[in-house]
């Protein structure tokens, strides 16, 4: 194996912005394994990676599943023989819901996908980079604006995308002894059809409804692509990037 080529792992590669960051890290020269539930989006994303002349390959797994997520990344390592990204991409929208009005089950629904998740993956990948020659790789979370100010009525998805940070602190702060870097991605409004309705108006802060500007999502594969290929010298702990007028900073 040449010690130039590089894998990476991608969760939720079947749409939005894991699909285009699935094919801008192949667009780089990596090799990509494509995790998600539903097979023929993941099919969908490596066809556009051939076309391109890149390299990936489908692995169905769901996040949610222990027991699906350690077969994909055996699966994984089989094929691969190594892992030096993962983007820990999966995760659920969840709209805008009173506290009154939670289920228990939606909110074991929330966590199930976008915390636990992220953990089962993470642990997986770590396990494989801990013991691979040469040790190392980087986990990128993905994040939220949410990760730091809540949208109205959000107390699920803000809690998770909360947490997220905290894995992704400590994972940094564990894999130092690994040579494995951990980072963030807080992405704001990237333009894929989960957020297609804020072109039409969404909750603010102020109990009005609102149009806000979004970002192409190739800006954001891009961001982490950069991530993905510094050194493992050198990490950005926790990147935001969002689109520009969106009302995350002053007053709305």
């Amino acid at each position: 194996m040449s010690a130039s080529k590089k894998f990476a792992a991608v969760t939720g590669a079947g749409s939005g912005i894991g699909r285009a960051t699935a094919i801008a890290l192949a667009n780089a020269g990596f090799t990509v394994a494509l995790i998600g539930r539903r097979e023929e989006p993941l099919l969908e994303t490596r066809e556009t990676i051939r076309i391109a002349g890149g390299a990936a390959s489908v692995f169905s797994a769901d996040v949610t599943s222990e027991a699906s997520i350690e077969q994909a990344f055996s699966r994984i390592a089989h094929e691969f023989g190594r892992l030096d990204v993962l983007f820990n991409n999966a995760g659920r929208n969840a709209g805008a819901v009173p506290l009154d009005e939670y289920s228990l089950d939606f909110w074991n629904d929330v966590v199930a996908t976008n915390l636990t998740g992220v953990f089962l993956c993470a642990r997986a990948a770590w396990r494989l980079m801990k013991t691979q020659s040469p040790q190392g790789g980087r986990i990128i979370n993905n994040g939220s604006i949410s990760a730091h100010s809540p949208r109205p009525n959000t107390i699920a998805y803000t809690a998770t995308k909360h947490a997220v940070t905290g894995i992704t602190k400590s994972l940094a702060l564990d894999g130092r002894a690994f040579n494995i870097a951990c980072s963030q991605i807080d992405i704001g409004n990237a333009a894929t059809s989960l957020t297609e309705r804020m072109t039409r108006g969404v909750l603010q802060a102020d109990g009005t409804m609102a149009p806000e500007a979004r970002m192409d999502v190739t800006h954001v594969a891009n961001a982490i692509v950069h991530m993905a290929s510094l050194p493992l010298e050198a990490n950005v702990l926790n990147m935001t990037i969002m689109a520009t007028t969106m009302p995350f900073v002053g007053r709305g």
